[in-house]
């Protein structure tokens, strides 16, 4: 198709590549993906997920670029820290309000494609676009805040949160369609709307790129190179890979690891078990706070991996956490379990029945499950992991969780899958 006959179409990413925002990977690969189809055009921040801003993105307020034929626009936005609420709520507003003004800069627009991010904030930037570009507005839920919030006790305010609520509603009325990316998402959406129209939605599955983030060897070079970097050598690692955040229940899991740590810590072949952390978050320090009172010598924080070092830091992994606090259940669905099940890695569970991740580890058999403060269950289940290392039945796990993701949750799949609702509109 000629470029000048495509479709053009609005993204409100937040963040975009180079950032390590999952939601930022996702949605490089889908606007790369739709660009044969489309003509995309992201709004973005500076790449500034970690909280800080390189000094060449500090000189202007705004940013035009080329990436891999999408055109993108990034605002520069204050620098932040990710402990500090005011620092975080100035860092969002600075997108939300700067955003607003470059809509009207970047001419016309057949589609409007808005997701979740900032919460709440994301969805009326998608309404706003749709009214200034009289266009199609496509609702890309990833979380679903309020909820997420009242899930985890982040605000009591009930007020605000009711306020919350009604505005993030009204986005998905507004919405020409909602895309949510799990089974349970669309029974909240369902609940928001209970006795009310619907609006049309469809559920479509997050993905990782299976043929860069594939199994390695265990003696791949970079993978050993990886372990020995960060004291990996010859260890059993029970690897956590993600957004070290308040909505994941790390610090109970970290007393939980204090206990297994006292009573035994080897596989039976005589290796070290190892936790590693691989990330940043709101909640890394309280965790490296809780590993120094304790004198966890077996835990080890590791920071974020380049996008293209990811394959070897997952790889390093025997048994990967993935894991989501009590009440995130329809609310959101941690996409690190397919970097695990592209890595085929077992899966060490701590999700909510019912919940899409759950469903997905249990239907393929690629982990062992249980329920977000069932404490006990997740002990005896890293014990399992830690006697049955390098068991048949193990390693099965891993190979049946690639297997699935390949057939049925690769990025062309589910990049076709929005073209196509899109296209729908």
């Amino acid at each position: 198709m000629s470029f000048k006959h495509k479709k053009k179409i609005l993204i409100y990413a937040h963040y975009y590549y180079p950032d390590v925002a999952s939601t930022g990977q996702i949605l490089t690969e889908l606007a790369e993906g739709m660009s044969d189809v489309f003509d995309v055009t992201v709004i973005c921040v500076v790449p500034s997920y970690t909280g800080k801003v390189a000094d060449k993105y500090k000189t202007r307020k705004y940013y035009n670029e080329n990436v891999n034929g999408v055109k993108v626009v990034r605002i520069r936005v204050p620098e932040f820290k990710k402990d500090n609420k005011k620092s975080r709520i100035k860092n969002i507003l600075s997108y939300f309000f700067n955003a607003i003004l470059v809509t009207k800069k970047v001419g016309r627009a057949d589609y409007v494609y808005a997701i979740s991010q900032p919460p709440v904030l994301g969805g009326l930037l998608g309404v706003w676009g749709k009214k200034r570009k009289k266009a199609k507005f496509i609702y890309n839920i990833q979380d679903f805040n309020p909820e997420q919030t009242m899930a985890v006790n982040y605000s009591k305010n009930k007020l605000l949160l009711s306020f919350l609520m009604r505005l993030d509603k009204y986005s998905c009325k507004k919405a020409d369609k909602v895309i949510v990316v799990g089974r349970d998402m669309v029974k909240t959406l369902e609940k928001r709307f209970d006795g009310q129209k619907m609006p049309e939605y469809a559920c479509i599955n997050n993905w990782i790129n299976e043929g860069e983030t594939c199994p390695l060897a265990r003696d791949d070079s970079r993978v050993v190179e990886f372990k020995k970097r960060y004291g990996l050598e010859d260890k059993f690692v029970i690897m956590y890979s993600g957004n070290i955040g308040l909505y994941y229940d790390l610090e109970n899991l970290m007393s939980v690891i204090r206990k297994f740590s006292e009573q035994n810590n080897c596989t039976k072949d005589g290796r070290e078990v190892a936790f590693a952390f691989v990330g940043e978050g709101s909640m890394l320090e309280e965790l490296k706070k809780y590993k120094q009172k304790n004198n966890l010598e077996s835990v080890v924080f590791i920071p974020y991996q380049d996008k293209k070092d990811l394959v070897y830091s997952l790889n390093a992994g025997d048994v990967h956490w993935v894991v989501n606090a009590k009440g995130i259940k329809g609310v959101s669905v941690p996409s690190k379990c397919y970097g695990v099940m592209a890595v085929g890695k077992p899966v060490l569970g701590v999700l909510e029945q019912g919940s899409e991740a759950r469903m997905l580890i249990e239907h393929t058999g690629c982990g062992l499950c249980c329920e977000p403060c069932d404490y006990d269950s997740v002990l005896e289940n890293i014990r399992w992991f830690v006697d049955n290392a390098e068991s048949e039945r193990m390693l099965e796990m891993g190979r049946c969780g690639r297997e699935y993701l390949v057939k049925n949750l690769t990025r062309d799949i589910s990049i076709q899958k929005y073209i196509d609702e899109i296209l729908n509109c």
